[in-house]
């Protein structure tokens, strides 16, 4: 009995001793599975572990803008800011008219110190006796370096259609200059042959189709209107962004034109048949503004005033078309990311009005093919990827009458040398010409259906004039936009 009872003590504290054990053993087993749970987490998939990597790196990786944005992590002051679009945008244009102002001049030193002027141009075309002899050409290298710097520098380089802007501007950038090249370096006035010119614009036309045809990041969210009781129309967009063949079209109901149904002929196959159209619209535009640019660049001031005017307006387009609650009052789609064109048009602009420093009458340098095709360019690709290549016959009436006029005055002088007649529609033509011709410069053997201005006009008061001609253009270009 003593045994028993003194045993018992024992016996608890053998029992309580194997339940303490077996409790660490639970224990070392959670650590265990602890530990194990720990390994699987740390092996969780790559795929994860990349993509978290990349969200990092895509937060980081923006030149300067990248840089500050990285910088706003530690609590930088200001580094904020450059989240902000209207920021860049703006730092783009003042850093674009330094950029123009400061290299241009150091630029048409160099340009005179190694004599690349322009041919020697008719003095007979001036009725003023203003000789341009010996000014720089190729200045268009000043408009494109002060274009790409703040682009490079403030863009958000992902961004697709940043980067077609880019290409365009450094393709067209580069067949201007090989133009521009020949005639001064050749001493060819002709310069680059025709039909080389135009497979430059047809590729990169193509190349720019092409693009926004295949690439995922190309999207846009449709705008439908739907009309309620009491005629009050209510637009609402689509909730997903998707792949679209329409386009905005002035003086229409509803704002859209969708290529797929110029194409419906096709049946099943009309959505191919609309993008090929497409492409083909997209080469036809980038053709046509860069030559009507390149033919608008005949006065001092002349283009670099009008394209600047002309990207002042593709600037908000581009604007609103990123900005969903604008867009919706306005009836047109919303574009994600097309926000990056305001950076780039800001920067456009600035180069622009830069460059005009120097150009203005009398000019101290021409921007040259290498100026005014790459600014065609630019002007047509924006409107394309903003969907808004529709509207360009009147954002663009300067170049489409200039183009025009020309074809008018080819075609009728032909006409008229298949009879034995020598005929001309206007006295010169691109068309500002016109303007600045005397009656005494005209040919008395030919006959003229216009002969007005009977007197010549000063070459800085018809640039003026092109200008504000460009203006009105620009703002009913927006207004048609709430023409409905």
């Amino acid at each position: 009995m003593n045994f028993e009872l003194s045993a018992t003590p024992i016996r608890n504290y053998l029992i309580l001793n194997s339940k303490l054990n077996i409790a660490k053993g639970n224990n070392s087993k959670l650590k265990t599975q602890n530990s194990r749970l720990k390994t699987q987490n740390s092996t969780l998939p790559k795929a994860t572990i990349q993509n978290s990597k990349l969200k990092i790196q895509n937060s980081k990786l923006k030149m300067l803008y990248y840089l500050f944005r990285f910088l706003e992590q530690y609590g930088i002051s200001g580094s904020h800011m450059w989240g902000y679009i209207s920021f860049r945008s703006l730092l783009a244009l003042i850093l674009s008219l330094i950029i123009s102002a400061w290299f241009g001049e150091r630029f048409i030193k160099y340009l005179k110190s190694k004599q690349i002027t322009e041919t020697q141009r008719d003095a007979s075309i001036d009725p003023f006796g203003v000789k341009k002899i010996g000014v720089p050409s190729m200045g268009g290298i000043i408009i494109i370096v002060a274009i790409l710097v703040p682009v490079l520098l403030l863009g958000r380089l992902r961004n697709i259609y940043l980067l077609l802007m880019i290409v365009t501007t450094v393709w067209l950038g580069f067949l201007g200059g090989m133009d521009d090249f020949i005639k001064i370096f050749r001493r060819n006035k002709e310069g680059l042959k025709g039909k080389y010119k135009i497979v430059g614009q047809i590729g990169i036309g193509l190349i720019v189709g092409l693009t926004l045809w295949a690439s995922p990041d190309v999207k846009m969210n449709e705008n439908l209107a739907y009309e309620k009781q009491g005629h009050e129309i209510v637009v609402k967009h689509r909730a997903e962004a998707r792949k679209s063949l329409k386009t905005t079209i002035p003086f229409v109901k509803g704002h859209n034109l969708d290529y797929s149904r110029i194409t419906s002929i096709f049946g099943e196959h009309r959505v191919a048949a609309g993008w090929i159209l497409f492409v083909i619209m997209t080469i036809f535009v980038v053709t046509a503004v860069s030559n009507g640019a390149n033919l608008n660049d005949g006065m001092d001031g002349m283009c670099a005033g009008n394209s600047a005017i002309i990207g002042v307006a593709l600037g908000i387009l581009a604007y609103v078309s990123s900005h969903i609650e604008y867009a919706s009052y306005l009836n047109i789609m919303y574009i994600p990311g097309s926000e990056e064109l305001v950076v780039f048009l800001c920067a456009f602009i600035g180069a622009l009005i830069g460059f005009l420093w120097y150009n203005a009458y009398p000019a101290q340098v021409f921007m040259g093919d290498t100026g005014s095709l790459t600014i065609g360019g630019i002007i047509a690709v924006t409107a394309i990827i903003i969907h808004k290549e529709l509207m360009l016959p009147i954002l663009c009436g300067i170049f489409f009458v200039e183009s025009l006029s020309v074809i008018l005055q080819v075609y009728y002088y032909k006409l008229g040398k298949r009879h034995g007649v020598k005929q001309r529609i206007f006295k010169r033509t691109p068309i500002h010409d016109n303007f600045r011709t005397q009656q005494s410069q005209l040919d008395p053997e030919c006959k003229y259906l216009i002969k007005k201005p009977k007197g010549a006009i000063h070459e800085s008061k018809i640039t003026i004039r092109f200008w504000i001609t460009t203006i009105i253009l620009a703002a009913l270009t927006i207004i048609t936009l709430k023409i409905r």
